[in-house]
């Protein structure tokens, strides 16, 4: 079924799109995609360079009459997040996605599709392959391993890029243009311990949250969707204040810049106590529902019997872990006050896993202003450091501030107005992107982020409507041919 999209239009993109999918390229696992798109470019007789991060960058000749053009930076990052359904047998080092057309909507089956950022690249490579069109020089840059701290950019030389207009193709929203962004950093907390014996006469059970939305973890973090964290370390925090349950393992979320969906706990309790404590989960499971009625229809939580787990956190490690989940600042923190609508601070409790007599726990900050970028961070290091963890913060990266005077944003909003009779929605995105790290390494470009609707993403609901990828791909060319 995947090949089914190479019958839609842009025939040029969707091929392309196609191929990337055929290629795994989780976060972390960029030799073959960057060899791809690397024989790409040379294939068609470009010039074609890598720089030590592993950063592509192919260059395309102006076409006649376009020489004296600005030269346009065409950029979009090559990994993907790697989610998927509990249930579905995909690796994604080694499978490829499997597409399907649902409607008017290209997804995946039950994995993340890779549209965010592959939809983009694959136009920057319809682009470079297209003999027939009008444009200055293009540099076509393909950064790796962006959703995990920003790597490649962050990575790139001064002097790599020599354009001066950049065109990010990374925002999420047909008909917005982005001009500004929020930077971020991840805060992770640790905690070492020796585990214990489990007591005489207990019980285990596994308790597993899921079924719920997720998704990114700055672009959907205001959509009030639940956290599978938070939730499962509510429901223990009762357990183990009134029925003695000790927790013996946690694996709850997965990625930074994904809203967690799963949760699963393994915890012991007194025999006694088994039907009280069956009657909690089934008392917890009709709360959740009923508070995320309007967002998560999937929403399970339920406990099935286990066996008895060799060991368990130490009791004082347990309650700290539990007394810092639920104190942790999680969701939008403040609004920005002159973009009405956009996050200004967001935390994500991303992930909480244990190992053997270890225990991390893993956050992602965001913000457009970098104090409270600092704040947030520091409150979140406060709260676990009290609770005996040991906190870093790293990869942190800045946000792109918004020029409103962008000769590029103004001329793009005009085009945009004569080729579809309604205006561009100019935004301050809350999502991380590249552009002000990239803008580090190369002063003074003026930059616009644009990209045809995608929702969704960073969870296995992701898609991207057909017709917003036909009208993003339209538009970048005009765009490209108005740039003079």
């Amino acid at each position: 079924m995947s090949q089914e999209i190479l019958n839609l239009k842009p025939r040029q993109l969707w091929k392309h799109f196609y191929n990337l999918t055929q290629i795994p390229r989780p976060t972390g696992q960029m030799e073959e995609v960057t060899k791809f798109v690397i024989n790409f470019g040379k294939s068609l007789g470009l010039d074609v360079k890598q720089d030590k991060t592993g950063n592509v960058l192919i260059t395309k000749p102006a076409t006649k009459g376009m020489e004296k053009s600005p030269v346009v930076i065409l950029q979009s990052h090559l990994d993907m997040v790697p989610q998927k359904n509990s249930d579905v047998n995909h690796d994604f080092t080694k499978d490829p996605i499997k597409t399907r057309i649902d409607g008017d909507k290209v997804k995946a089956h039950s994995t993340t599709l890779g549209a965010d950022n592959g939809i983009g690249a694959a136009a920057i490579m319809a682009v470079l392959e297209d003999t027939n069109l009008k444009h200055g020089k293009i540099e076509a840059l393909f950064t790796v391993d962006e959703e995990v701290g920003m790597v490649g950019a962050t990575g790139l030389e001064k002097g790599f890029l020599a354009g001066n207009i950049l065109l990010n193709l990374d925002t999420e929203e047909i008909g917005e243009l982005c001009v500004g962004c929020a930077g971020g950093a991840d805060v992770n907390a640790d905690w070492e311990y020796k585990e214990v014996e489990v007591p005489e006469g207990d019980v285990a059970y596994k308790i597993t949250i899921k079924g719920l939305r997720g998704g990114h973890s700055g672009t959907e973090i205001h959509m009030g969707r639940a956290n599978a964290n938070k939730l499962i370390f509510y429901f223990l925090k009762e357990a183990v204040s009134n029925y003695e349950v000790r927790l013996s393992t946690i694996d709850g979320g997965s990625l930074r810049n994904a809203i967690p969906r799963e949760a699963v706990a393994l915890v012991t309790l007194p025999e006694e106590d088994e039907q009280d404590f069956l009657e909690l989960v089934e008392e917890y499971e009709k709360i959740f529902k009923e508070e995320y009625k309007a967002v998560e229809s999937n929403l399970s939580f339920k406990a099935e019997k286990s066996d008895l787990p060799k060991t368990l956190i130490p009791e004082e490690i347990q309650d700290s872990l539990i007394n810092a989940v639920i104190g942790c600042q999680n969701g939008v923190i403040s609004m920005l006050t002159d973009f009405v609508g956009i996050v200004e601070t967001s935390t994500n409790l991303a992930s909480v896993k244990s190992a053997p007599g270890h225990i991390a726990a893993k956050m992602l900050a965001r913000s457009s202003s970098e104090t409270r970028k600092a704040e947030i961070c520091s409150s979140l290091e406060s709260v676990f450091a009290l609770a005996g963890a040991k906190v870093s913060i790293e990869n942190g990266y800045p946000g792109w501030q918004p020029n409103a005077q962008s000769d590029t944003l103004n001329m793009m909003s005009k085009l945009y107005k004569e080729m579809y009779n309604e205006d561009a929605h100019v935004v301050v995105v809350h999502a991380g992107l590249e552009c002000g790290i990239i803008l580090g390494s190369t002063p003074g470009l003026d930059i616009v982020s644009f990209g045809p609707t995608i929702l969704n993403a960073h969870s296995p609901d992701e898609y991207v409507e057909i017709d917003a990828v036909e009208k993003f791909y339209d538009y970048l060319l005009k765009t490209l041919e108005r740039i003079q």
